[in-house]
């Protein structure tokens, strides 16, 4: 972040005693605590929802999440001369949960549930929130990879990456087919339990990943909730669980000590497993592999990216056999 942002903070009743560089963004220290300044992406019209849910969760437990904090014309936002929008936040003084942590991992998702309990609250009726569709997503998903591999099969010169990407392409292409179709027929037979997750009032963090989580002496803290959506609440376990899985090669003993971690705190009905089975079994790593090639310069492949799907294939098998041993039996 250019240190010129800096000048943003003269636009609130800050007394700054000293600032600092953090990732993506500066830290900075006031007599009432640490402070973040960020540059913010989304909808400004976001922010006052994303704030209320944050003070509906300090409200209903004890889990520590950020603040937004207004300027001070009480907007929650502040725009520097390149009219580029920021926020302030409250912050927290501790390390990011490890990822090579078992306890840590388990601990995470023991704080999701309790968080999950706290993050349901409804609309107000002048309020528009529309919910997330998986089935939607999915599709759109699913065209974008029809439309790459088009792209690659009409290509006259292929590089190596390219080569060996086509050469598995159809086996995760109709994998992503076989989920979506499956994941609809399961919807249509299980209506009754589908729940509207906006007018439920039911919300996600979003992005719930170990860099969003921060061990203080006492307490795990939630951060970054920028991402904040209506959504089944599998949503943040499903993102957990397949970052914490993909790290331990889809170890069994991994998948089920957090998925236990979880239910103490928050038992998951059949439907919920078996949402979480699907989310799990569509190729999404596969997706965002193709999609990165894709979306970038596609004369120059990185090695990471080659990497990326050299690991993807090597875990396939033992993803395949997470799904069907610790999972299969669970769902409906």
């Amino acid at each position: 972040m250019n240190d010129r942002a800096v000048s943003v903070l003269s636009e609130y009743d800050f007394e700054v005693i000293r600032t600092w560089k953090g990732r993506g963004a500066i830290l900075f220290e006031t007599p009432e605590g640490i402070r973040i300044l960020k540059e913010y992406g989304g909808f400004t019209d976001k922010l006052a929802v994303q704030n209320k849910l944050l003070s509906h969760i300090r409200e209903n437990c004890d889990i520590p999440v950020e603040e937004i904090l207004p300027n001070k014309e009480g907007a929650l936002w502040t725009k520097d001369q390149n009219q580029n929008t920021y926020i302030v936040k409250t912050y927290f003084d501790g390390r990011e949960c490890s990822i090579r942590d078992g306890g840590e991992c388990r601990q995470a998702v023991g704080v999701l549930a309790r968080l999950h309990k706290a993050m349901r609250m409804p609309a107000e009726p002048e309020e528009e929130i529309s919910a997330f569709c998986l089935e939607r997503e999915y599709e759109k998903h699913n065209r974008e990879l029809k439309k790459v591999r088009r792209f690659l099969r009409e290509k006259s010169q292929k590089n190596d990456f390219e080569i060996y990407l086509l050469q598995y392409y159809d086996r995760f292409m109709e994998k992503a087919l076989e989920v979506t179709e499956r994941w609809k027929r399961y919807c249509r037979s299980a209506r009754e339990e589908a729940e509207d997750s906006a007018a439920a009032g039911v919300w996600c963090h979003g992005d719930y990943q170990y860099h969003n989580l921060l061990l203080t002496e006492n307490d795990v803290c939630v951060i970054n909730f920028e991402k904040c959506i209506c959504d089944s609440q599998i949503r943040d376990l499903y993102l957990f669980l397949r970052k914490l899985l993909e790290k331990n090669n889809w170890a069994p003993s991994v998948g089920n000590g957090l998925l236990e971690a979880y239910q103490r705190q928050r038992p998951l009905s059949k439907g919920e497993l078996s949402q979480l089975y699907y989310r799990l079994a569509y190729p999404e790593k596969f997706w965002k592999i193709v999609n990165f090639y894709y979306n970038t310069g596609k004369s120059w492949i990185p090695g990471r990216n080659m990497e990326k799907f050299d690991k993807l294939l090597r875990q396939e098998k033992e993803k395949e056999l997470f799904l069907d041993t610790l999972l299969a039996d669970r769902r409906a």
